[in-house]
C-alpha cells in the first residue's frame, strides 16, 4: 500500500473516532424526575433544550397480571419553550404531585403537573 493511501486511511479512522465518541455527549437530551409525591408512581421528563415536558407513570389493567405504561404528552404550557437549558427539580413536599421546570440560563421557574390526560405548566416566571 503506497505511504500516502496508508496515512489518508490512518486519518479518516481517527475522524470515525472521534465522531463516534462525540456522539454520547449529544445524546442526553432528556432528564428525568419522580414527582414528589410518595404515593404516586410518576416520572416527568424535560427536553433539557426544548423544556418540553412529559410523564409516564405505571397502571393497570383488569385482565392482565402486567402493568402497562401510561404516558402523558405536552399539554398547554408544556411545549416547546424558548431555546434554554432546562431542568426538572422536585419540592420536598410529600403531596404534591407537580415539578418545577427551570432554566437554568435566565432563572425562570414554571410548575408542571397532570391534568386528565396532558402534563400542563404555569407560565414561566422570576
Amino acid at each position: 500500500m503506497p505511504d500516502f493511501l496508508a496515512k489518508r486511511i490512518g486519518r479518516l479512522v481517527c475522524a470515525c473516532i472521534a465522531m463516534a465518541t462525540a456522539l454520547p455527549a449529544n445524546a442526553s437530551n432528556f432528564e428525568f424526575l419522580p414527582a414528589p409525591e410518595i404515593t404516586l408512581n410518576r416520572v416527568y421528563r424535560v427536553d433539557k433544550t426544548t423544556g418540553e415536558v412529559g410523564a409516564c407513570q405505571f397502571g393497570l389493567k383488569d385482565d392482565s397480571k402486567v402493568g402497562v405504561t401510561l404516558c402523558y404528552g405536552a399539554g398547554e404550557g408544556a411545549g416547546p419553550q424558548p431555546p434554554g437549558a432546562y431542568s426538572l427539580v422536585n419540592t420536598r413536599h410529600e403531596k404534591e404531585g407537580g415539578v418545577f421546570r427551570v432554566n437554568t440560563r435566565d432563572g425562570s421557574m414554571s410548575i408542571c403537573y397532570v391534568i386528565e390526560d396532558k402534563v400542563v405548566c404555569t407560565p414561566a416566571a422570576r
